[in-house]
């Protein structure tokens, strides 16, 4: 028999990755030596735990070009073609003319500039965080019609730390075969999903144009923020600023590009800044 110590760790786990009600979480602390007594052939749908990936899929060619040739259009009477010629003519001119923009903050011209990313290895919590910049467009892989007889998982490490690793593991194998059950029954994979945890893994195909990534590097970056949001901000600004760094090194965490504004502070202000600073430096030292 399990130790009573490990099954109140399990109740708790199940009541945060279900969010199910205590009586039914306790319902289901009676079933996980079932669980403990899996077939080998059973286990061979063990999922295992995944790592953030962030691959940068498409950006402009020439971004500070076309940010250059919008914002003049703004202020000129000239044609399309007489327009072109100058941006190509006053290249050496350009980044300042971007710094001008940023910091007047003259806006819209930066968002002609589009950036697409392929990211996987994050929790759906994760994605939830995301999907809440609105000026982007997201494909994540569906599981209405994706069957997630083997998914993978994000482990916190919060409860790493705490030693309930073990109890994490087993409580996504519990539910792995749970879903896998409904799946046998019949149950569509639209109804079955219902079963699965915010640690279940996606993947996503990401567009969002330079200023909502401003907005996002601003606002995700934070230490505040959410922790895997936090890291999957900091791999998609990493990709981004070498590509566009006239634009990217004028942004990150409020305490970098202004000043704080949090009600609470992280207290780690001067390392988040030489972080940025640092990292800023090693792309644009030659700009």
């Amino acid at each position: 028999m399990r130790p009573r110590h490990s099954q109140n760790k399990i109740k708790v786990l199940f009541k945060f990755l279900v969010g199910q009600p205590g009586y039914i979480v306790y319902n289901y602390t009676k079933t996980f030596k079932d669980t403990c007594c899996l077939t080998s052939i059973e286990r061979r749908c063990a999922m295992n735990e995944t790592k953030l990936n962030v691959v940068l899929l498409a950006y402009p060619p020439n971004p500070e070009k076309i940010i250059t040739h919008a914002a003049r259009t703004c202020y000129s009477a000239d044609t399309i073609a007489d327009l072109e010629k100058k941006v190509e003519i006053g290249a050496e001119k350009r980044l300042d003319f971007i710094k001008i923009l940023i910091e007047s903050g003259h806006l819209s011209p930066i968002e002609h500039a589009s950036y697409t990313f392929g990211i996987e290895g994050i929790s759906r919590a994760c994605s939830h965080q995301l999907v809440r910049h609105r000026l982007a467009s997201y494909s994540q892989k569906s599981q209405r019609y994706f069957n997630e007889i083997q998914f993978e998982y994000i482990v916190p490490e919060t409860i790493k730390n705490a030693g309930l690793e073990n109890e994490f593991k087993s409580v996504m194998e519990f539910l792995q075969n749970k879903y896998n059950e409904l799946k046998k029954a019949g149950i569509p994979s639209e109804d079955a999903r219902f079963i699965l945890p915010n640690a279940c893994e996606t993947k996503l195909v990401v567009t969002m144009n330079a200023r909502e990534l401003l907005n996002v590097f601003n606002q995700r970056c934070c230490n505040k923020a959410q922790w895997e949001i936090r890291s999957l901000a900091k791999e998609m600004y990493k990709l981004v600023l070498p590509t566009t760094p006239a634009v990217f090194k004028y942004t990150g965490p409020n305490c970098v590009i202004d000043r704080c504004k949090e009600s609470h502070p992280c207290g780690k202000i001067n390392e988040v800044i030489k972080e940025f600073v640092l990292l800023k430096e090693s792309y644009t030292k030659n700009d």
